[in-house]
């Protein structure tokens, strides 16, 4: 009996011990739709232009909770008329238990945007349909790329305040 009631305590420590990660919750953090040049607009016939910008972001608010973003800003032009702008954040809270430190940042920059960015392209489709223009579907993207990107952004920034050397935007160092 009491080699049982060890066993058991050693596969309760071992199951704390487990990594363990999933989604809690996820909401619209922020959305704004501004029309400023409505409803003169509407009569234009040329065929706009979309620029698209996807940002990430992310916090502890507990020990083991974190709070993931997806940013996107949608601006569609026609000439330099604005037809519409869009920015909407959507959030998720996450718990992360248990997960190798060097393992926590890539799982917060790559795996909790990934499952985020659907939830967020429905709500600015949905938006966007509402305004009863054209549809626009955000593409897929790659956060692991764009996490990647980040990092060698990250470590450039540093590798240039280390030398003491302050260079300007677009210069590389030879």
């Amino acid at each position: 009996m009491a080699d049982q009631d060890q066993n058991n305590q050693g596969n309760q420590d071992q199951t704390n011990q487990d990594p363990s990660f999933g989604l809690q919750r996820t909401y619209v953090k922020d959305m704004s739709l501004e029309m400023p040049n409505a409803p003169q607009i509407f009569l234009e016939q040329e065929a706009p232009s979309v620029d698209v910008t996807i940002n990430v972001g992310g916090q502890r608010l507990a020990d083991t909770i974190y709070e993931s973003t997806v940013t996107a800003t949608v601006t569609t032009r026609i000439g330099d008329k604005v037809m519409y702008l869009i920015e909407a954040k959507q959030a998720g809270i996450f718990e992360a238990s248990n997960i190798p430190p060097e393992q926590l940042d890539p799982l917060l920059g790559i795996v909790c945007p990934t499952m985020l960015y659907p939830y967020l392209r429905a709500s600015v489709a949905d938006l966007i349909n509402r305004t009863s223009l054209p549809a626009l579907h955000l593409t897929e993207v790659n956060f692991q790329n764009l996490y990647e990107q980040r990092q060698a952004e990250l470590a450039n920034q540093q590798e240039t305040k280390d030398s003491g050397i302050i260079l300007p935007p677009g210069t590389s160092r030879q």
